[in-house]
């Protein structure tokens, strides 16, 4: 029986699966692709874009850059900012997918990678799922091609029998693959990837043929070198990609506005109280943050340890995305500092020997002596240092 197909409704956030002779069943998805959420925009600025497109790109690469970076159409359309950081940095990663080089995005964690990678995936091909998600166990088969045993068994080697990966369909198609976490794959198996990036063909030995990419083909990985159990890239490897550093947020405001917009989408999905709500206790989860990343008090007069962890924007999202879930189901809807003292703490105290020290002494030396901050203080008390 076929596996029935999955098809969306453009930016509902609902899919409909449908099959041969089936009735249509509505689910919603708690997050869906990019393609998906954003399927108005995407149609907007087609309709929109009389620049021209590289071979088999949905959009210009001037509509992917805006569709990243956020604009108003001529027709009043507004696109949202999908990345907020500096311009020249999406302009770089676009332009690289439209030669013949891979872009990998390359940063800390926590500085929207994959976000970034999705939507370009998105924006570019209109398929962000052409994905390979990177993990020490990874094996060489979700990079270039595995087998249906059973066919291979009953007929042996065909083209029938041969499973593509995520990579080999996007060079048939003419599409963007994903690889996610490069450095954590193996080296031996990253490595598969050289002949495909520099040669733009898979060989298949078994069967005496390989897959060539087709006119619209590239590939986007992203990878750290903060996380233990990264394999560095052989420079080989590495001079295939052109590479794009993503930084961390430059200023307080701006990485307040990225935790706002973030967790709004994210309130929306799960029915939480709206972020403006909010946005006080948004700005001291990001002013604790970065004075521990930077060593340093947002004022410059004092100095302070900084604990194991990465402290990104991303886990400052997750820290007030649970602090307004705990105000929505315990509380009156308003985020508080007693909301997200557990979460500031969960996300500092990571090695709970020393980093549990880190934080109680910038407690007591900054969080206790800092004017408007009794009731965190207070709160990250009660909750254990």
């Amino acid at each position: 029986m076929p596996v029935p197909e999955t098809i969306a409704q453009p930016g509902s956030g609902v899919e409909t699966d449908t099959g041969p002779g089936q009735p249509q069943a509505v689910t919603e998805v708690l997050r869906p692709h990019a393609e998906h959420a954003f399927a108005g925009e995407l149609a907007a600025l087609a309709a929109a874009d009389d620049r021209p497109r590289p071979a088999r790109w949905r959009l210009s690469p001037w509509a992917v850059a805006t569709y990243l970076l956020g604009g108003t159409l001529p027709d009043g359309t507004v696109i949202t900012p999908k990345y907020v950081g500096p311009r020249r940095i999406v302009e770089v990663a676009v332009t690289t997918l439209a030669t013949d080089r891979a872009l990998l995005l390359l940063g800390v964690p926590g500085t929207a990678k994959t976000w970034v990678s999705e939507h370009l995936a998105a924006a570019v091909s209109g398929d962000s799922t052409l994905l390979v998600q990177g993990t020490a166990g990874t094996p060489e088969e979700a990079v270039r091609y595995g087998w249906n045993y059973a066919r291979l068994l009953a007929h042996g080697p065909s083209r029938d029998a041969l499973v593509p990966s995520p990579v080999m369909r996007a060079m048939s198609q003419g599409m963007t693959a994903r690889v996610e976490e490069l450095t954590r794959i193996p080296t031996d198996v990253q490595d598969t990837l050289i002949t495909i990036l520099s040669e733009k063909t898979l060989p298949v030995p078994e069967l005496g043929q390989e897959v060539q990419a087709v006119p619209g083909f590239n590939l986007i990985a992203t990878a750290n070198d903060r996380d233990r159990g990264v394999n560095e890239l052989s420079s080989a490897l590495r001079r295939r990609f052109n590479t794009v550093v993503l930084p961390l947020p430059a200023t307080p405001e701006a990485e307040v506005d990225i935790v706002a917009r973030r967790v709004e989408q994210l309130g929306r999905s799960l029915e939480l109280p709206a972020v403006p709500d909010g946005v006080d206790e948004i700005r001291r989860v990001v002013t604790v943050f970065r004075e521990l990343r930077d060593g340093v008090t947002t004022d410059g007069r004092t100095r302070v340890k900084s604990p194991s962890g990465t402290l990104s924007t991303a886990e400052a999202i997750s820290v007030v995305t649970g602090g307004l879930a705990l105000a929505a189901h315990f509380g009156d809807g308003v985020l508080r500092p007693s909301d997200i003292a557990a979460g500031v703490l969960g996300a500092v105290v990571r090695d709970p020997a020393a980093d549990r020290v880190v934080w109680q002494e910038y407690l007591e030396t900054v969080v206790r002596e800092r004017d408007g901050w009794k009731d965190f203080y207070r709160a990250c008390r009660e909750v254990g240092v």
